[in-house]
Order: C-alpha cells, then structure tokens, then sequence
C-alpha cells in the first residue's frame, strides 16, 4: 500500500459514490487531497468530513476547469466526475443529452488532464491520473448507447495521454467498474427485470461498492503499480470477460 504523504491528488467528482469513497482512501493513505466537484455546499460537507481541501469548478467549461485546476502542482489526479444521462435505444436518443454526457464523461476528463498535466511535468517527480470509465465502454449494454461512447471515448483518451506523458514519467490508466448501486443507478438497474438478468449473467453475482473501486484506483495511482500505464482495468465481477 503506497504512501502518499507529500502528494497532491486531485479527485474530481468528490461528491459521488465512487468519488467520495476514493478521497476517503486516499487521505487514509496520507494524500493531501484536493476534492473538486460543482456544489459547492456538498463539496464543505465532503472536506469536513474528511479534511479534503475544496474546489468547485464545472466540467463542461474549460474556462472553469483552467482557473481551478492550472497552477495546482499535483502529483496525481483522479477524473471521478461523471454523468449518465440517459437511457434510451439509438433510435430515441436525444442528441442534446448525448452532446453533454460526451461533455462530461469524457471532454471535461480531458479538460482536467490537459491543465493538470502542465503543472505536474513542470514539477518534474511524475505522477499518475486514473479515469473513472465503465464497464460499458468494454461491452455493448442496452440503453447506454450516449454513457457507453463516452466511456470508450475517455479509454481512448487515457491511451493516448498514456503514451504522451509517459516520458515525463506519469503514469495514465482507467478503471472500469459494473454498477454501483447508487442514488443515480437504482432507477434503472434496481428493477428486478433488469437487475436480476444482469446479475445472473456476472460470475461474482453482486453489485459493486464504492469501495470496491476506491481500492484499485489507490493501486494504480500508487508505487505498486509502477511499470503500469495505458491499461484499462475492469472492476466488474467478471461481467465482461463472460
């Protein structure tokens, strides 16, 4: 377990499941923990809770991201901010819905890494940025048609910063995780007519915790993971190698 005292990470997205989770792990591993997100009122709750310095910024603005995140020095970031916008077939996507969760998922991780990285190869130590993708961008999932290119875009997206940064000796991988079961995710995958089939279909036959993905997230950002980069990590119960 790699100590991350004297290392500034940045966990966009603080305030959800995974992200709150994965400030909790880290400060318990000695990160000086920076936790971004929009609300402001819930990132305070966040840093009291857990003595994360808070930064609001919105992901769909680079205007927004550039003032909060330039200038930073960090060494490691974490790209937890999402959003699933919809479930819908192709042939009943709403193109405005698509256009923002692209935005988020997958511009606004781009956004984080493009000014983070500026300060970090000025620092010169390294570091690592793991991106929080999904199991849908490995495997075709009803409904996910906008979530699931997002994804896949953001996996492209941490191949290539991969192979950019890898000469100033920063690391870039993503995590892909299964469900979950969250506020956000139980409209849809709480219905036992889609739960239950899916669940059936998974090897270790349960939902994920947040936990459950904050441990291998501390793992890839930390020294364990040293000669690992550009590599996209299912966390998923075995769902996508069935």
């Amino acid at each position: 377990m790699t100590d991350f005292a004297g290392r500034k990470i940045l966990v966009t997205g603080a305030t959800g499941d995974i992200g709150g989770a994965t400030v909790h792990r880290l400060i318990s591993q000695g990160a000086d923990v920076i936790a971004g997100g929009r609300s402001v009122e819930k990132l305070e709750q966040v840093a009291s809770a857990t003595g994360a310095r808070p930064v609001s910024f919105d992901l769909t603005s680079e205007d927004s991201v550039r003032d909060a995140v330039e200038g930073l020095e960090l060494w490691g970031v974490v790209n937890c901010g999402g959003w699933g916008g919809e479930i819908a077939s192709p042939q009943e996507t709403n193109i405005d819905v698509f256009d923002k969760v692209i935005s988020i998922n997958a511009r606004g991780s781009l956004l984080v890494i493009k000014y983070a990285s500026r300060s970090m190869i000025a620092a010169g130590r390294g570091g690592s940025i793991v991106n929080v993708s999904s199991q849908a961008s490995l495997v075709a999932l009803s409904g996910h048609v906008s979530y699931g290119s997002s994804k896949a875009a953001l996996d492209n997206i941490t191949r290539v910063c991969a192979l950019e940064l890898g000469q100033y000796n920063i690391r870039v991988n993503s995590v892909n995780p299964t469900v979950v079961m969250s506020e956000m995710s139980e409209f849809y995958w709480g219905r036992p007519e889609i739960g239950e089939p899916f669940l059936a279909q998974m090897p270790l036959h349960r939902w994920a915790s947040a936990d459950d993905i904050a441990g291998p997230i501390a793992f890839l950002l930390g020294d364990d993971a040293a000669m690992i980069t550009g590599v996209s990590l299912p966390i998923d119960g075995g769902y996508t190698n069935r």
